[in-house]
């Protein structure tokens, strides 16, 4: 403003006086105008003219043209006095500010562009995966339909099949029944000559009078057909495993004159196998039978081999007869559930135990209960009689052994010697040894003439041992453990091998006819059959 101020006094010195009276009044008419309009209340934001006026003025003072300086600067002044907001721009500056406008406009439009291309690349894929997906579901829809339309015809070639089904499976059973029942009748005709010839030989010799009494003094003696093989056998190999149950076996019976193995399961049912010889890998069923309410702990073969007695936690002894393919006789008298039966070889004695702490001896001709023998104190757990005699052995949870009387229903001995209960107990075939295993898995031999004391102990511990069973000759003693082994102690030197195929507890074991195999079942309900 000071170098405008000095050009303008340049200037009013080469004015006249009325020129230089006019543009004081103008000057001091702006100021006045400036004061009036600025208020210190309201800060004025001044745009600062470019160089414009200046240039203008130089060249009009260079060509001399007073008199056109002065009205330029009397309009340029009052246009300025008019208009507070009074812009001249230059030209450059605007063009540069228009130019980066510009560009901005261009960046924007090609990010805009860039955007609507991918977004017409996204529409066109999307496009496709719906018109993937359409077609992807019709064809889950048809064939959903295709589906249930099979489904719908398959029900009903099933529920017409349902009847034929029940038909073949009647048949079925009909023609294995027939066929146990043939095998029966075959072995009773081959054995009918020595019937007969054992009826000859007492016309040479005048016979007894037949006793009274309802047990036979002289039953039938089973022994060995080969006595040589057992002592020699004690090494033994899995051959093939029978998936037999379900749930877990609970026992195994031997038929007396065949191979033919009864099992019975925690799932109520009991099942006859045709076992496998030495070389093949699969058994056979022969028939099943299915009637207590309860898990089935026992079962035991007729001694001629046409029946199978099974105890079970319904606390009853049902006898089936495999001829007719069902029960025909239930024995109800024991007040808690019952742990195992045996025949006598008079045939028509059976023994039961339970766990009501009884021991009861029933009458299957006339269907009721002889004898109850009370003696132990806790449950008894199994019950055998000595093959060709009269005795009957007990063993019960309260870790004693009795032998009783079963003409008499008296106890004639009793094995003290277990510190834990006992759960099993057999008698040789073939010696005076009885042995039995106890819950902690000590094995205990005993001669039943001298009861005292047993003869020798084997601990095949900590687990439980479940069973015992001797094979034909006596000289070895197989032992269903706890632990999913199956043990053979050696009698004579006591001595223990085992033998693993289980995944879970063995719970029965025995051996065949000869004593050349050996089956064991447990409660992986599996029959393994080792030779």
């Amino acid at each position: 403003m000071s170098a405008r101020r000095k050009d303008r006094a340049e200037e009013n010195n080469g004015f006249s006086e009325e020129e230089q009276e006019r543009r004081s009044a103008e000057d001091q008419a702006t100021s006045s105008s400036s004061s009036a309009t600025s208020n210190p209340e309201e800060p004025i934001i001044q745009n600062i003219p470019e160089s414009v006026d200046d240039f203008l003025r130089n060249f009009l003072r260079r060509l001399g043209l007073t008199r056109t300086l002065s009205n330029f600067e009397v309009e340029w002044y009052s246009s300025t006095q008019t208009s507070s907001s009074f812009f001249i721009p230059d030209a450059l500056t605007h063009r540069q500010v228009l130019q980066k406008e510009l560009d901005t406009v261009h960046r924007d439009t090609k990010l805009l562009q860039k955007e609507v291309l991918e977004a017409a690349q996204s529409l066109v894929r999307m496009q496709r995966e719906r018109d993937f997906h359409r077609m992807q579901h019709q064809r889950v829809s048809e064939q959903k339909n295709s589906i249930i339309k099979d489904y719908k015809q398959l029900q009903e070639h099933l529920e017409n099949y349902e009847v034929a089904l029940k038909q073949l499976e009647e048949k079925n059973q009909a023609a294995l029944r027939t066929k146990t029942l043939l095998g029966l009748q075959r072995e009773r005709a081959q054995n009918l000559p020595e019937s007969r010839l054992n009826q000859e030989k007492p016309k040479e010799k005048p016979a007894k009078k037949p006793s009274t009494q309802s047990f036979s003094r002289q039953p039938k003696i089973y022994r060995l057909q080969n006595p040589q093989l057992a002592p020699g056998k004690t090494n033994f190999q899995l051959s093939c495993s029978i998936r037999a149950h379900h749930l877990p076996i609970s026992c195994i019976a031997l038929h007396p004159s065949k191979l033919v193995l009864a099992s019975a399961s925690d799932d109520r049912t009991w099942k006859l196998w045709h076992l496998p010889q030495s070389g093949e890998k699969v058994g056979q069923m022969l028939l099943r039978g299915e009637g207590h309410s309860d898990w089935l702990s026992g079962c035991s073969f007729h001694p001629d081999g046409s029946k199978l007695a099974t105890t079970s936690g319904d606390m009853t002894v049902r006898l089936w007869d495999f001829s007719l393919g069902r029960c025909v006789l239930t024995l109800t008298g024991h007040s808690q559930p019952t742990w195992g039966c045996s025949f006598h070889s008079c045939r028509h004695l059976l023994a039961s135990c339970s766990a009501d702490r009884t021991a009861k001896l029933w009458d299957v001709n006339s269907r009721c209960c002889r004898l109850t023998l009370r003696r132990h104190t806790a449950s008894v757990n199994s019950i055998t009689f000595l093959p060709s005699s009269d005795l009957l052995l007990t063993c019960s949870v309260d870790k004693t052994l009795i032998m009783w009387d079963a003409r008499l229903g008296a106890g004639t001995a009793t094995f003290c010697g277990h510190q834990h209960p006992c759960n099993h107990a057999s008698f040789s075939p073939a010696t005076h040894a009885v042995a039995s295993c106890d819950s902690r898995g000590v094995i205990n031999l005993w001669d039943t003439r001298k009861p005292a004391s047993p003869t020798a102990a084997v601990d095949t511990g900590p687990q439980g041992a479940n069973q015992v069973a001797f094979n034909q000759s006596g000289k070895l003693l197989a032992v269903a453990s706890s632990d999913g082994l199956v043990r053979l102690v050696e009698v004579d030197a006591c001595s223990v091998s085992s033998l693993t195929g289980h995944r879970k507890s063995v719970q029965s074991v025995t051996f065949d006819h000869e004593g050349g195999a050996l089956m064991s079942a447990g409660s992986d309900g599996e029959i393994n059959v080792w030779f």
